[in-house]
């Protein structure tokens, strides 16, 4: 019979061979689950860490459209003069189908030249009287596709593409005419937009009388400003269109033949094309 001391060790040893089977149990019953931590994380390569994300490049970058400078032009960077003794005609706002060949028989009988400045988006269905200007010597200007007073003051992108759209427009009819001058609708310039006329190759081309013909004042208010204010020299600004120019073609018959008998009345320079 054993001792109990014996029995003891008998019981010790029983209990862990029972805790060795049951461990090994455990590691023996199915695969173990992958660790959800691990695999539910990005590989390293394919982290997307702000720190090595490319970003744009300074040059990729697309800049604001830059806006011309807003400031009044420099004084004489805008053609006001004709620069010697003869006094040039110039008229705006056309061609009109009504008003553009009174005014065009009133300077072919008087033997007057005289410079039209054309909106180009009137110049197509007004492609007769286009032509004739040219046939009759007389100097084409770009006024602009719509007569947009605000033009000075928008992006040197649309500015360019206006002026060259009226060009285009006036060679579309009278190809490889030279024009030579812009002017500005309303004499609204900006430094900005005469810098890039000027880059064009364009002449900014202004006034010295205007005898606020296009606001109908009447024909001898027209009369008296045209002779009261023209000098040696003066551009004269009037209109052939943008209204009713009635006055304007009433005022004619007297302007012309008063101002022929003190200047010499002629187109400004064309240029070349």
């Amino acid at each position: 019979m054993l001792s109990s001391r014996a029995r003891r060790s008998v019981a010790s040893a029983g209990f862990v061979a029972i805790l060795g089977v049951a461990a090994l149990g455990s590691c023996l019953s199915g695969t173990p689950k992958p660790d959800t931590n691990v695999s539910a994380s990005a590989p390293p390569s394919s982290s997307a860490s702000p720190s090595v994300s490319p970003s744009p490049s300074p040059s990729a970058t697309t800049a604001p459209p830059r806006k011309v400078d807003e400031s009044k032009p420099p004084k004489g960077s805008v053609m006001t003069r004709t620069g010697d003794a003869s006094v040039a005609l110039t008229f705006d706002d056309g061609p009109h189908p009504t008003w553009t060949p009174r005014v065009l028989d009133q300077l072919k009988a008087a033997g007057v030249k005289a410079t039209f400045c054309l909106i180009g988006r009137q110049v197509k269905a007004n492609a007769a009287l286009v032509r004739r200007m040219v046939a009759e010597g007389h100097t084409l200007c770009n006024h602009s596709w719509s007569h947009d007073l605000r033009l000075g003051h928008r992006t040197d992108a649309q500015i360019k593409a206006d002026v060259l759209r009226t060009d285009a427009a006036i060679h579309a009819v009278v190809p490889g005419v030279p024009i030579r001058y812009f002017r500005q609708p309303g004499g609204e310039w900006t430094a900005g937009e005469v810098k890039l006329l000027k880059q064009m190759g364009k002449v900014a081309l202004g006034w010295a009388v205007d005898p606020w013909d296009w606001k109908n004042p009447g024909v001898s208010q027209i009369v008296s400003r045209v002779l009261g204010h023209t000098s040696r020299g003066a551009i004269v600004l009037m209109h052939d269109g943008g209204g009713d120019r009635s006055q304007t073609n009433a005022a004619l018959r007297q302007i012309l033949p008063a101002l022929k008998a003190k200047f010499v009345l002629r187109a400004l320079p064309a240029g070349t094309a």
